[in-house]
């Protein structure tokens, strides 16, 4: 009996946890884990954390497929030398070595994956992470269910020819039902099954695709939230007796702590908000200020991924746990505040590559946002590609539009519609985290202050997506503050010539408009000791 207690206290979830020792860590020791999708913004963070929390563990076989002329070492080579990496390499890096590349594609048969290294993945993973999706919102229909569903069933099988597997991990997201506006945690049949639009996939051409598409999303923004809603579909439906748990964020954002607090590496949700506001670039949008922005920081996400690989494996549930990975049901953040904490600090860490002083606001109706897109947008678009002819540039404002106002449309679909999100099953997981776990695997959301937060994001985009050093700042702040006085100088020039075409009839109107001109003038004349004081 003795001996039984203390394995349950090594391994068990349920026996008394000694707090001082990580379950989580133990459980990883040993083992070997294999990721996909270890090159996205979850899949760094989650090769990062391992490495640095499991320190015990074994192995980590990254699935990563030659690109641009590289091989898989090399793509490995580069992926390391990231910033997100620098701790690692600064205290532990020899666990460095632990990164094994697989050459592979999850397009392909077999993952791509070559007959030995297959061997190698059977006999030695214990674990696998499923983070390989594309996550763009203008992809073909037949790429889409490539990649976010027939992806998931060439893992299957690889899977369950696995000697030693004790859990699948799939990242879906939270809004993969978001036709829904209350989502469990549950995966919801689709009307028409998966199998049936592979096969469509298989023998329809392009148009014919793209006029059933909207049919089969059924009211959803786009193609990739319909197919991760496949995806779990099939997964539920093909796993057989491999445990599975699926994970679904919301909309991921910078980290809050770790590995750095505000690391990024991508334009999605409200970071390319961050950067085309503070480029001077988006003026104007439709959003509901008082609905919730349920984000959730990018080592939130990656604890509950490792928590959820570690009960899954330890419990063996009899059916797929789904764990919502959200916050607004737990604290909410509205769109409004999101433009109210960001503002000032774009404000404060403004980004050397303004285009205009940044400004304009949210709206809330749609046909509002539309006067101003043409007056803020499409008008200063023109006028900018006007001049660049006439100086011998190239024009590419009015291109650059066009495709914001694309990415903005789907973004739009979450600044205006809200969820409910329930997440039943992942604050039971919360419980059960003690001691060391707790500490080290924590993803509890009600600490964060969202406005070092909100700081920490602007400026990890800043460093991390624009690639501009802390150095550049005060030069950055200075032409800042010169955009605003040159914007200020433009209105000021369009409303004396406006009024001087309303006046040129009228004597006393014309001296009114010729001592504004003057007090113009002396605002002109102190605009350089502005500058350099």
């Amino acid at each position: 009996m003795a001996k039984a207690m203390q394995r349950d206290e090594e391994t068990g979830p349920l026996a008394t946890p000694n707090l001082k020792v990580s379950r989580i860590v133990d459980f990883f020791r040993d083992r070997a884990v294999f990721i996909t999708g270890g090159t996205g913004f979850v899949g760094k963070a989650l090769v990062e954390k391992l490495l640095r929390s499991c320190s015990g563990l074994k192995e980590i076989y990254l699935l990563l497929r030659p690109k641009n002329g590289q091989d898989v070492r090399q793509r490995l080579d580069d992926l390391v030398s990231c910033q997100v990496f620098d701790r690692i390499r600064r205290e532990i890096p020899s666990s460095l070595n632990k990164i094994i590349p697989i050459s592979g594609d999850i397009t392909e048969a077999e993952l791509g994956i070559s007959s030995n290294d297959q061997t190698l993945l059977i006999k030695n993973v214990s674990l696998v992470f499923h983070c390989a999706a594309t996550v763009k919102f203008d992809e073909p229909f037949r790429e889409y269910v490539s990649i976010n569903v027939l992806a998931c069933r060439r893992l299957l099988e690889l899977c369950k020819r696995m000697e030693h597997l004790e859990v699948l991990v799939h990242v879906s997201t939270a809004y993969s039902h978001c036709n829904r506006k209350v989502i469990d945690e549950v995966v919801y049949p689709e009307a028409v099954p998966y199998q049936k639009v592979i096969d469509a996939t298989q023998w329809m051409n392009d148009d014919l695709l793209h006029t059933i598409r909207p049919h089969l999303e059924n009211g959803r923004p786009c193609s990739y939230h319909y197919t991760k809603s496949l995806a779990e579909n099939l997964l539920v439906q093909e796993c057989g007796n491999i445990p599975l748990a699926i994970v679904r964020p919301s909309i991921i954002t910078a980290a809050w702590q770790e590995p750095l607090p505000g690391w990024v590496d991508n334009l999605n949700g409200p970071s390319g908000f961050i950067v085309a506001s503070g480029k001077g670039v988006l003026r104007t949008m439709t959003v509901c200020r008082n609905i919730g922005a349920d984000v959730v920081p990018v080592d939130i996400v990656v604890n509950m991924l490792i928590a959820v690989a570690w009960n899954t494996a330890i419990k063996k549930p009899n059916n797929t746990l789904v764990f919502n990975c959200t916050t607004g049901s737990i604290i909410k953040v509205t769109w409004g505040q999101i433009e109210k904490l960001a503002y000032p600090f774009i404000v404060k860490h403004p980004s050397m590559q303004v285009f205009r002083y940044p400004g304009g606001s949210f709206k809330h109706y749609w046909w509002l946002n539309s006067i101003y897109e043409v007056i803020e947008h499409n008008i200063p678009a023109y006028f900018v590609d006007f001049l660049a002819r006439l100086t011998g540039y190239k024009p590419g404002m009015v291109t650059l539009y066009k495709k914001l106002h694309r990415a903005v449309r789907i973004l739009e679909y979450f600044t205006t519609n809200e969820w409910t999100f329930h997440c039943n099953n992942a604050l039971m997981l919360l419980d059960q985290l003690e001691g060391k776990d707790r500490e080290t695997f924590n993803f509890d959301v009600h600490p964060i202050k969202w406005d070092p937060y909100m700081e920490n994001y602007v400026l990890g985009v800043r460093k991390f997506i624009l690639k501009e050093d802390e150095s550049t700042l005060p030069a950055a702040r200075q032409k800042l503050q010169r955009l605003y006085y040159y914007g200020q100088l433009a209105r000021l020039a369009l409303i004396l010539g406006f009024t001087r075409l309303l006046i040129s009839r009228s004597e006393k109107a014309r001296e009114i408009w010729w001592l504004l001109l003057s007090s113009g003038m002396k605002i002109i004349q102190r605009i350089p000791q502005q500058l350099t004081s």
